[in-house]
């Protein structure tokens, strides 16, 4: 799967977003019209994902949160790969890796 492909699961078309960092080719899924993104091991409730895994990359995984998650919208609700859900938002307050005070 590429950045920008989509994929159908049922009734429902997901956007793909490559989102590298925990792993080279790590996506996330974004169901647009849910405000829902399932993001896997790359962000966490008041967590990131792993980069000690052979070629994760810590300034990546930044990246892609910053670059390719938060612009989403705060209101999105995402699906961690383990713990509770969250929204963009949230962690943008208070996330202590990416919140926007964290990296300002």
């Amino acid at each position: 799967l590429h950045d920008g492909d989509t994929v159908t699961v049922g009734n429902l078309t997901l956007d793909v977003i490559h989102c590298p960092g925990h792993t080279p080719g790590h996506v996330v899924f974004y169901h647009g019209p849910s405000r829902l993104a399932i993001v896997g091991d790359v962000l966490f409730q008041g967590s990131i994902g792993r980069t000690d895994f052979p070629r994760g990359n810590h300034q990546q995984l930044i990246d892609s949160i910053t670059q390719k998650l938060w612009p989403l919208g705060n209101d999105v609700t995402f699906i961690p790969g383990h713990g509770p859900t969250s929204q963009f938002g949230h962690e943008r307050k208070t996330n202590g890796y990416v919140s926007d005070y964290a990296l300002s």
